[in-house]
């Protein structure tokens, strides 16, 4: 089929070659097809949102019957949230879901931005953080996990490529308990939908799609996510708990440009899942559960840290350099022990609240730094910019 049609595309898996997407996750990731809602998924017994809700008659041009109306904010500006509408006129800044016209239309309008009252400011990130570690019931205790630091290296040798540890990082990790809670066993679910290099696009199936959609659902019903919701609904950033799912999925989900081809990369796939082999370095790479496994596997081998947490008990954090696969990590950071409900709420808070600059949060009682960045080369929505990294900040 055509690279920007849905012509005899409708209902395939997600393949970052074409310029835009023909199946149900395109609706939510904002790539669909501008001819998608013509597509019938009655084989499938997947109709789309418009057939549900407007009962479109499809023609010869049904592209032409469809209410367009609900892809501008023309006299919907500040209007209530509505999760099958395809565009929004509301706090859409904030969720990457503006209709086209949105500034145009609405930026006038004192309730469609932000404002005082949804500021986060240092005192509650760091009340917030500190509820976030209290709130962990799935993070790893001391008698289910043991590791093995050895060396503690300068900063100033961190790109020496020596290896200083003749034992694994990781000792003993209690795989029965932890691996099969809810919230691990859907993030481990996603570690294999990855390429590791960038340049190799991404192709995911509706399976794929369908385990992404797993893994947030797991991690909304947990406490720290709740509070997470609690938090910023009383901030006026968000209005209802579906409203909240949604406003990640764009943010952690979305493929965008990171290398030679369209839409192999994402804040999931370079930070908390795979990390990525680029320009002959790890790129990212910061999640504990992912190294555990390739260590475990043979395929990394860890060589020294540089920095540790301060505080007793876990999740421990360390600043670490090995290698994977043949290619080095000078230092990548990550939380050791933690759920990743926590790594989430802790990334994406600091996101938020702190975009690109060191954002310090409290951890049983003792403050770090955790620092962000957005994707600069390229934007989606209405001119918003993606996650392209955070991680433990070297102190």
């Amino acid at each position: 089929g055509s690279t920007d049609s849905c012509q005899n595309r409708c209902g395939e898996g997600f393949n970052a070659a074409f310029t835009c997407q023909c199946n149900a996750a395109c609706v939510r990731h904002g790539d669909c097809c501008a001819d998608y809602y013509a597509c019938n998924y009655k084989k499938d017994l997947q109709i789309t949102f418009f057939y549900l809700r407007y009962q479109v008659t499809v023609k010869k041009n049904p592209v032409a019957d469809l209410p367009l109306a609900l892809h501008s904010c023309k006299g919907r500006c500040d209007e209530s949230y509505n999760r099958d509408d395809p565009c929004h006129c509301n706090k859409c800044q904030q969720y990457n879901n503006c209709c086209n016209d949105y500034s145009a239309l609405c930026d006038d309008h004192t309730t469609g931005g932000t404002s005082a009252g949804d500021h986060i400011s240092n005192a509650e990130i760091l009340e917030l953080s500190e509820q976030f570690y209290s709130l962990d019931i799935n993070k790893v205790d001391e008698t289910n996990i043991v590791i093995n630091a050895q060396r503690l290296i300068p900063n100033s040798d961190t790109d020496a490529k020596v290896d200083y540890a003749p034992a694994r990082l990781y000792t003993f990790v209690n795989e029965g308990v932890f691996f099969a809670r809810p919230t691990f066993a859907a993030f481990i679910s996603l570690l294999n939908n990855y390429h590791q290099k960038t340049g190799e696009a991404e192709v995911f199936s509706n399976e794929q799609f369908a385990e992404q959609d797993t893994f947030l659902s797991e991690i909304m019903k947990t406490p720290i996510m709740q509070e997470f919701y609690n938090f910023l609904h009383s901030k006026s950033r968000l209005m209802r708990e579906q409203e909240y799912t949604d406003a990640f999925f764009p943010l952690w989900f979305h493929f965008y440009h990171r290398g030679s081809c369209e839409g192999h990369s994402s804040i999931i796939k370079n930070l908390f899942s795979t990390g990525e082999i680029k320009k002959g370095k790890v790129s990212s790479f910061h999640n504990w559960i992912r190294f555990y496994l390739l260590e475990k596997s043979g395929s990394l081998n860890y060589y020294s840290h540089n920095f540790e947490g301060p505080w007793p008990g876990y999740p421990e954090m360390l600043g670490m350099q090995f290698n994977w696969n043949g290619y080095f990590k000078e230092v990548g950071s990550e939380f050791i022990g933690s759920s990743p409900e926590y790594d989430f709420a802790m990334y994406t808070l600091c996101f938020l609240a702190k975009p690109d600059k060191l954002c310090k949060v409290s951890v049983n009682g003792y403050q770090m730094g955790i620092q962000t960045y957005t994707w600069t080369k390229s934007v989606y929505g209405n001119g918003k910019k993606y996650v392209a990294t955070a991680y433990p900040a070297t102190p």
